[in-house]
């Protein structure tokens, strides 16, 4: 079924469905397909990391702590990567396997650094990573997947504006 513009000039919303053919993708919900968008790839990304022992948290906090322009704290890091994750413990608990694990370690003034393994590790999961992405980026030109966030930023916006979130 083509889903054309109402009278009111806007398109009607459709139930979510997953064999719809293109021409019927305007009434279909982004939330839906978001969502699915967001399960499917981190489920992808969450399941390769795992068969090397290693979790997409632990990714964020290595790259966190080689990424700032001074070494972090723990409280830095687990503010700033928090809204990233499933829960409000799940970052401290990250730091702590990494502490473990010895990839990263603390100063004297307990700021957080990368071991010579942790940064052997970022960067195998860097590599690992820049593989995932261009097997779900693959018929996808860089124009093409910046108009699609572009709409999405845009959409987030919209409901922030009208104060509905």
């Amino acid at each position: 079924m083509i889903m054309k513009p109402s009278s009111s000039g806007l398109t009607d919303q459709a139930p979510a469905d997953p064999a719809a053919t293109d021409d019927m993708l305007a009434g279909q919900p982004i939330g839906y397909w978001s969502n699915l968008v967001h399960e499917t790839v981190t489920g992808h990304l969450r399941d390769a990391m795992a068969r090397i022992d290693v979790t997409q948290p632990q990714y964020w906090v290595l790259n966190c702590v080689r990424h700032q322009p001074s070494a972090p704290g723990r409280d830095e890091v687990v503010t700033q990567l928090t809204p990233l994750a499933n829960g409000p413990h799940d970052i401290a608990r990250t730091v702590d396997q990494l502490l473990h694990r010895g990839w990263i370690r603390t100063d004297d003034t307990q700021r957080l650094h990368l071991t010579d393994a942790g940064e052997d590790a970022r960067l195998r999961l860097r590599q690992l990573v820049t593989e995932l992405r261009a097997v779900v980026h693959e018929g996808i030109s860089d124009e093409e997947y910046v108009a699609a966030l572009t709409v999405l930023r845009t959409m987030v916006a919209n409901v922030r504006r009208a104060g509905l979130s």
